[in-house]
Parts: structure tokens; sequence; C-alpha cells
């Protein structure tokens, strides 16, 4: 599949330049890279190609780059290069989700006929993404903003909405809400999907280099600066920049970044030349800003130029009713990154999940799934067994357990559920309001009149 796109991480030089080259000879559009630093800013969920990387590098080695890149997108095929001491090891990270790996040395024609076929694949899992969408399944939106409550179905609409354009956005939520998955998902659903998406995380920006880390700097800027470098600002050239926690920045810089976000302009340290940049800025913030505003903490014109879109991400406590198809899904999602077989959930399980608060969001909710995964259970009233239960009471937390998972299966359309339970629609309904099983749990959002 000459054309498609490819990512190579190595850094033996010259390997690294032969394969680019016989890649690009072979029709290929290719990106090569000496460490994968840079990698996870292009390879996100909307990526339309393939990553090509050494397993031993280092720092950050192959096989944990193809983790990270897994942790975005399942999906992308990463192909792994083994020395022939590793082959056991490119062995055991197939069964981890590498899709191929190929031995030193090798044959060009052998790594372009393995690209072939994982650019093929790419391209039927983007492909049945859009099907999905176009025929009312969940779309990518729905699955990585999961929520039956009207604020996320609200959060969604507005999300698909205000993606497309080139419209800066401020994203405001509590630790753990999922202000980066809502970031990542404006920028794939932007033109700018296929250009890097490059998050800065603001509060933790080194004092005394801020400015070169963001503008880059020319050689001789100042004393240590050996060679030129670019900065994240000029790295995301054509993408996303997100400003993670923008709040926590210094008023210097924020008068500095004023600049940049109303005239798309940067120089680097230790030059006079400005340089163009095509960027789309986003930025995060889990406190408010007004109110940092009115202190002198933050400038109100940053701040106004920023807020082209406030997006509010709600916390767990505003959608308590979104908890337990929360906590399946991570559970799923778990099961696959750790190889494990996904745990059985039971209703009540579920039921008192609902019931709790979760002061750290989605992302204590994750936390807990990856134990409950791991066997490391978090309550042992939500591990224990019911074997003191009554005949009674577990005949009716089978039937209840045996409704879910056909609403589940069926995407909460009743028609089906009670056609293939045997039961009238009269006591499905019954049914489902003896045990509190709503159908906003279970499939899509609803039309009056869905069956």
């Amino acid at each position: 599949m000459s054309g498609g796109r490819i990512l190579l991480i190595d850094d033996e030089e010259d390997l690294r330049r032969s394969t680019a080259q016989a890649l690009d000879l072979a029709g290929f559009d290719v990106s090569d890279f000496a460490n994968p630093d840079r990698i996870l800013e292009r390879a996100g969920y909307g990526f339309p190609g393939i990553v090509i990387t050494d397993i031993r590098m280092p720092g950050m080695d192959g096989v944990t780059l193809m983790n990270r890149i897994h942790e975005i997108d399942r999906d992308v095929p990463v192909i792994l290069v083994t020395g022939h001491g590793d082959v056991q090891l490119a062995v055991r990270s197939m069964r981890e989700g590498a899709y191929d790996f190929i031995e030193k040395p090798f044959a060009p024609t052998q790594l372009i006929e393995v690209a072939n076929r994982a650019l093929t694949y790419r391209q039927l899992v983007l492909e049945n993404r859009v099907l999905k969408a176009a025929a009312g399944q969940r779309d990518d939106i729905e699955q990585r903003l999961l929520g039956r409550a009207a604020v996320m179905i609200d959060l969604r609409r507005k999300v698909r909405t205000v993606g497309p354009t080139d419209a800066d956005v401020l994203i405001v939520g509590e630790t753990g809400v999922g202000k980066e998955v809502t970031a990542r998902a404006l920028h794939d659903l932007s033109a700018r999907a296929a250009k890097p998406f490059v998050a800065i995380n603001c509060a933790a920006l080194p004092a005394t280099l801020i400015e070169s880390e963001l503008f880059g700097h020319e050689t001789g800027a100042f004393p240590g600066a050996m060679r030129a470098r670019f900065g994240k600002f000029e790295l995301a050239q054509g993408g996303t920049i997100l400003l993670d926690e923008i709040g926590s920045m210094s008023l210097d810089l924020q008068a500095k970044l004023l600049r940049v976000i109303e005239e798309r302009i940067i120089t680097r340290l230790g030059s006079n030349e400005p340089l163009p940049l095509d960027v789309r800025f986003l930025a995060t913030t889990k406190g408010d800003l007004e109110s940092r505003v009115a202190d002198g903490q933050f400038r109100a014109d940053l701040l106004y130029r920023l807020n082209v879109v406030t997006l509010q991400v709600p916390p767990l406590a505003s959608r308590q009713e979104d908890v337990p198809i929360l906590f399946l899904q991570l559970v799923s999602e778990a099961a696959g990154r750790y190889r494990k077989p996904v745990p059985d959930v039971t209703q009540q399980m579920l039921a008192e999940l609902g019931e709790r608060d979760w002061p750290g969001n989605v992302r204590e909710l994750r936390n807990a799934a990856d134990r409950y995964v791991l066997g490391l259970h978090f309550d042992d009233t939500l591990a224990g067994s019911d074997r003191m239960e009554r005949l009674a009471d577990r005949v009716a937390a089978f039937e209840k357990s045996a409704i879910a998972s056909a609403l589940n299966a069926h995407n909460g359309a009743l028609k089906p559920v009670y056609e293939s339970l045997g039961l009238s629609r009269k006591t499905l309904y019954e049914k489902m309001q003896r045990y509190g099983l709503e159908r906003r749990f279970f499939g899509t959002d609803f039309e009056a009149g869905d069956e």
C-alpha cells in the first residue's frame, strides 16, 4: 500500500537512513527519528499510518514505546525491529500487541511487505470506525467520552461541533475528569489530525529554561547552547498545542504567550527572525481562571483570547448514573492491556460503585478497574461472595444479570430483548423497574419512541 505514512525510529543513524531511503523509494511517506521523544505527538487516535521501531534504544525502548502508543490507540500497528538476541522478546511482544517483528539484518523487500500489510490493516480499522458512526453505532467520540448523562451528551455534541474548526478552546474540569482526552478528541476531529499533538505541562516547565523549551534557541543564545534547537511550539507546526494547567504559568510568560496566540509568530532565543506558526491552541485548567484574573494572577486579555470556546468536562459527582457503564468499559480496557480475561462484574457491584464518591473522577475509577482485573480487589464488600444468599435472592440476581446482558447486547433496544428472553413487553418493563435497569445505561442516544 504505497503512499501510506510510516514513523521510523532507530538510534543507529546509518541503518535508519538506509531503511528510510528504501521505504521512500517504495512510495511510502516516511518520517525517521533517532529517538521516540516526538512519536506520541504524531501517533494519535486518528493517525493514518504505522510505526516501525527498533527494540534496543537508550531511554525509552521499542516495547515501552509500543505500550505508550497503545494507551492512546490500541489499533495503531507497531512493527518491532530486533537483533538476533532479542527474538524471544519480540515474540513475547507479539502476544502483548505488536503487529509483527523483523530480525536484523533484513532485506528491504521483507520490511516493505510487512509494512504494506500493516498499513492495509490500519486503513481497514479507520474505515470501520467511520462506517460504525454512519450506521448509528457508538462512534469514536462516544467511546472516548463515554456516558449517558445529559451533561456528557451535551459535551460530545459540542466536541463534534467545535472539533472540525480551528477555534482555540479552553477546557475546564476537575483533576481526573478527562480534559486531555477531550483535547485529543478535538484534535482528531480537525483537519490537523495527521499533524503533531504537542501537550505542554505548564506546571512542570523548568523556570530557567521555559523560553528555550517553548520557543527554541539558536547556537550561542546563552551559555551552554552548543547547537540550535527547535522549541515545542515549532515542533507542533501544522498541528495542535495543548497548554495543560495554563493557570500555573507565570505572568511574564503569559504576556509572551498572548503575543504568540494573537500573531501566530515566534522568535527563537538568540534570533531576530520571526517564524510563522500554524497551530491551534487548546488549554486546560482545573481552577477558576476568572478568580485568578480578579486576584491579579492571570491576564484577562489572555483568558479572553483563549476562551473563544469553553468546554466544561463534568466530574463523576454530577453524573453518577454513568459510573456503572464507565466501570464496565474500563474493566474491558484493563483486561486487554494486561492480557487477562474480563472478570465478571455483578449488578450489585455496579450499583454499589454508582453510590460511591469518586473524588479522583475517571482516573480514580480507572485505577479501581485495573486493580479489579489484576485480582487486587479494592473492596471486600464488592469482591465478596454471595454464598449465604437465599435461593430467591440468587434467582433474582441471575434474572437481573440476564436482562442487563441482553440490554447491553442489543444496545438498549427493547424489542429484541423481550423476544430473545421469551417475555412480553409489559413483563420486561416491570422487571426492569424492579431491578433498577434503565435504558440510558445501555446503547446509544435514544430518540423518543425508540424500541
